[in-house]
């Protein structure tokens, strides 16, 4: 669990280049865009929209897109595209257990794109059920550490919201719940006044497998390989990577 939540929290942290943000706008309006579709375009009513809204918002996407994405989820615009959720499985380096998911238009072309992406840097594809076993299905909210702000303030801001469990990760709190309570926890964050670095529904691995530093590197590049495709939403693997091996591979 410890290694995904370092990586996510690094990657947030690290500047993003042109390329990449606009990457990351269009997944983040695919996933506003399917969201409405699916319940409704109102976000007082659809939980999922809101979270996706404010998660998109926190990215800073200008609300234009995010309005315009509404609409087409919710058939007021024309446009919108029949997008299909998609997990693929894999084994990486070291036999890191690898689950990815995806949000297309073309299953062939996710399936195609996913496949040379896992071969082309040392994975394996694996049946449906052999890896996803392996992880469970969380909502994790990360919160920015402030001063004087400790994981007993986290907790009782965020308890009856359906927290289960405060981790303390260095730069920020990690909050988990049961992925049906992520839009509570949030709300119940926010109006505590703490500051929401990311709110997600994740896969946190039940089971993890210590990475040295090559074997790091060597799953890192495969999952930045995965991830740097379109229809590509999420990427969650099973490696524990220690704060001192991050340092070294991330640097």
């Amino acid at each position: 669990m410890s290694g995904h939540s370092k990586w996510a929290t690094t990657k947030h942290k690290k500047a993003v280049v042109d390329a990449r943000r606009g990457k990351l706008f269009a997944k983040l309006v695919k996933t506003v865009e399917v969201a409405a579709k699916t319940g409704g375009g109102d976000p007082a009513g659809n939980p999922t929209l809101a979270d996706a809204i404010a998660k998109a918002k926190s990215q800073s996407v200008p609300n234009d897109n995010i309005d315009r994405a509404v609409k087409r989820g919710s058939g007021e615009l024309a446009g919108g595209a029949n997008y299909e959720n998609i997990t693929y499985e894999a084994y990486g380096p070291a036999g890191v257990a690898i689950l990815v998911e995806c949000l297309t238009d073309n299953r062939n072309r996710a399936a195609s794109d996913v496949r040379v992406a896992i071969t082309r840097n040392g994975g394996t594809p694996a049946d449906p059920g052999s890896v996803s076993y392996l992880f469970n299905r969380r909502g994790v909210v990360l919160l920015t550490k402030t001063d004087g702000l400790t994981e007993d303030d986290v907790l009782l801001a965020v308890l009856d919201a359906g927290a289960e469990e405060v981790n303390d990760l260095g730069d920020v709190f990690e909050v988990i719940s049961e992925a049906t309570d992520l839009h509570a926890v949030r709300v119940a964050a926010g109006d505590a006044g703490l500051e929401i670095t990311s709110a997600d529904v994740s896969w946190l691995p039940s089971v993890s497998v210590p990475l040295d530093a090559e074997p790091a590197a060597k799953v890192l590049k495969l999952v930045d390989s995965l991830e740097d495709l379109d229809d590509v939403q999420n990427v969650w693997f099973n490696g524990d990577i220690s704060d001192d091996v991050m340092e070294l591979v991330t640097s």
